[in-house]
């Protein structure tokens, strides 16, 4: 009994030593890190003022780096939604985990090599598989056999194209236009270039979420709903192009 006492004895005694040795080196680490920063902050000018700006200004450039980046809209090529000089936030994130470019999306993408060396900012018409034609007996953009009601976002006065065009886009591809179609080039300008006048979504940077300035026009952009309604494609029919030209269009790339 004696020595089952002292035992238990022993037992409960050496709990509350381990406890203390792991407090006291979680605290030395805590005042290791704390004294860190303040000899951080006593050898900076400006001192913790200055420490919390960098902090600042790092966490800022990881945020535009992985997250979200401002592009400034150079051109007339996506009004009346977008304007000249209007900033827009891009979620680079909104591809970047399984999900790929929807028709309707408005996306910032890389022109290099098919466009222009320069980012530009378009809406998605067509995805991979797709059979993207102009026009219908209604003079609308026809994809995968249904007409597409852009009323709600085209330029008053556009017509939905003046260039006609029968297309399949190619897998891993995107054929984007302007709102703005009488002062846009897009991929109705490219049908004969190397690429066809498709994107690759590799090259995509990230979707348009928002108009951050100017403030009087702060907006959320959605997913335009005439698009909603396009099935997916069944097959792939014959491909065929009929390139055309409508004229010179402004140099309307992106600026970030």
């Amino acid at each position: 009994m004696d020595a089952e006492a002292q035992h238990t004895e022993r037992d409960r005694s050496s709990h509350p030593v381990v406890s203390e040795e792991i407090s006291d080196t979680q605290g030395a680490e805590g005042r290791s890190r704390f004294a860190l920063v303040a000899r951080a902050a006593d050898w900076l000018p400006g001192g913790r003022i200055t420490l919390t700006v960098l902090f600042c200004l790092f966490s800022l450039l990881l945020l535009t780096r992985f997250v979200i980046q401002p592009f400034e809209i150079p051109s007339g090529s996506m009004e009346p939604g977008l304007r000249i000089g209007d900033r827009v936030l891009v979620n680079k994130l909104a591809y970047r985990f399984g999900a790929e470019p929807r028709r309707g999306d408005v996306v910032v993408f890389d022109g290099t090599g098919y466009f222009g060396d320069a980012d530009y900012i378009k809406r998605v018409v067509g995805v991979g598989g797709d059979h993207v034609v102009c026009c219908d007996r209604q003079g609308r953009i026809e994809v995968n056999g249904r007409s597409v009601d852009e009323s709600t976002f085209l330029y008053p006065g556009n017509e939905p194209s003046e260039v006609r065009f029968d297309v399949v886009v190619p897998d891993g591809t995107l054929f984007v236009l302007g709102d703005h179609r009488g002062d846009s080039s897009d991929s109705r300008d490219h049908l004969g270039s190397p690429g066809g006048g498709m994107i690759p979504v590799d090259d995509v940077i990230g979707r348009a979420d928002w108009v951050a300035w100017p403030l009087g026009h702060w907006t959320g952009l959605e997913r335009a709903d005439g698009y909603a309604r396009v099935p997916d494609a069944a097959g792939s029919p014959p491909r065929s192009s009929l390139s055309g030209t409508s004229g010179q269009k402004a140099v309307d790339g992106v600026h970030g």
